[in-house]
């Protein structure tokens, strides 16, 4: 197991992390969480050579995928960066990359109710306000848990608060920052149930944020 104490803060610089070898050639990880060697719970950094593939399988409990870098593919299309994927339990695929890509992928992750599948291209989505002079993406919610992309102008500092049900976020672009460090893209961090802080940015900075789901 890796990294499955939900009470415990987690924090990875995946820019600072080596690529290790999966059992499919041509694809290589940068492992953040994980359940078990090849099942179950699992957060990682994926990287497609161009030309791999996987072979056709299935998701219990469902694929989040964000994409990074290049061009994600399976039978249902191609996926270019700044694409939110989210693929339910019952869905079966045999993704692969023409050109190469880098993904941040989650499986068995959703709730069982949780039957939607999304394709949502965020780089043509509209940003809402958000508090302050946040700008908010929303890409996901169901139940307690929610999804979305947060757009932080320069500058801006945020109300200290608590996070009912955890937090994870994945940080984009900038660099995120709070009073225990400062996060550069790259960087994920996992936060648990009731943990607390006082975040801030100095430079404008684009994070994926997921909350509510790790009580």
């Amino acid at each position: 197991m890796l990294n499955m104490d939900f009470s415990q803060q987690v924090v990875i610089n995946t820019r600072e992390q080596d690529w290790v070898e999966s059992p499919h050639a041509g694809v290589w990880r940068k492992r953040l969480a994980r359940e078990e060697a090849e099942r179950g719970h699992a957060t990682s950094i994926v990287r497609y050579e161009p030309g791999a593939n996987f072979s056709a399988h299935d998701h219990p409990l469902g694929e989040e995928i964000l994409v990074l870098e290049g061009v994600f593919s399976d039978e249902t299309g191609d996926y270019a960066a700044g694409t939110y994927l989210r693929n339910p339990e019952g869905f079966r695929h045999a993704p692969f990359s023409k050109e190469g890509c880098v993904i941040l992928v989650k499986l068995h992750q959703f709730q069982a109710e949780d039957t939607s599948e999304v394709r949502i291209n965020t780089l043509t989505q509209a940003w809402r306000p958000g508090i302050g002079n946040l700008q908010v993406m929303p890409l996901h919610q169901f139940g307690t848990e929610s999804v979305a992309l947060v757009r932080w102008p320069a500058g801006e500092r945020f109300q200290p608060h608590t996070h009912f049900g955890g937090e994870e976020i994945y940080v984009i672009s900038g660099e995120f920052m709070d009073e225990h460090g400062r996060y550069p893209a790259g960087t994920w961090i996992r936060s648990p149930h009731m943990s607390e802080h006082f975040p801030f940015v100095e430079e404008e900075t684009v994070i994926l944020v997921k909350v509510g789901h790790l009580e």
